[in-house]
């Protein structure tokens, strides 16, 4: 069921984002289309979620309490976490945002890291979760967060091509699409405002989901 669930959540995700959103919105208009989108995005997941409380956590493929992955999952997740605060700003991939002369820009912050720096974080958050709960239940649903966010990536890249042509052309040139750790010091201020939220979350998913993430484990065990 979570197998099921995840690939419906991914797929319609994927479907009503690329080749069926020109058609949907022509039919529905566009605040049909949103509705509509948000409507199967929200119940996809939903079921996804419920189906993911269901599934057995065990067994796991390595302990993901151990040092190096979750000292790895805590730095991938504070990395995301930059990363995404950075990326509701200034973002050219952003629905809606204005990039004509796109081709003129230099990239600075977190498109010297990724020129898909959402993404990338929800890339990274998956990744970390399975590093520190490496049960199928947890791959299932982490893969298809990881897949949805590489696949959406691309077809983004696509669809500004065609959009917006030469200035996205120009804009993929001078920046990356796999994250540069090499570039991370360009997030700047970003790491100020992502590490004391990442204690918050971190401390609220030990609270609220009564597992400990990030340096709380340590604080919850001694």
């Amino acid at each position: 069921m979570l197998a099921l669930s995840m690939s419906a959540f991914v797929g319609t995700h994927l479907l009503m984002s690329h080749p069926w959103r020109a058609g949907m919105v022509r039919q529905l208009g566009q605040g049909g289309f949103l509705g509509i989108y948000s409507l199967v995005s929200l119940v996809t997941l939903s079921g996804a979620v419920v189906a993911f409380g269901k599934a057995s956590p065990t067994p796991q493929l390595w302990d993901g309490q151990a040092l190096v992955p979750w000292v790895l999952a805590s730095v991938l997740t504070l990395v995301a976490l930059a990363l995404f605060l950075a990326s509701l700003v200034g973002n050219p991939a952003l629905p809606g945002t204005d990039i004509s002369g796109l081709s003129t820009r230099l990239p600075h912050g977190a498109f010297k890291v990724t020129r898909h720096p959402m993404m990338s974080a929800f890339t990274l958050w998956g990744v970390a979760h399975i590093l520190v709960a490496p049960s199928a239940r947890t791959a299932i649903l982490c893969t298809g967060v990881i897949a949805l966010a590489v696949i959406g990536s691309r077809a983004q890249d696509a669809k500004k091509v065609a959009l917006y042509g030469h200035d996205w052309r120009v804009w993929m040139k001078r920046t990356p699409f796999l994250p540069n750790p090499a570039a991370l010091g360009h997030l700047g201020f970003n790491w100020l405002g992502a590490i004391p939220v990442w204690l918050l979350f971190t401390w609220l998913h030990l609270k609220l989901a009564l597992i400990p993430a990030g340096l709380w484990l340590w604080f919850d065990t001694y």
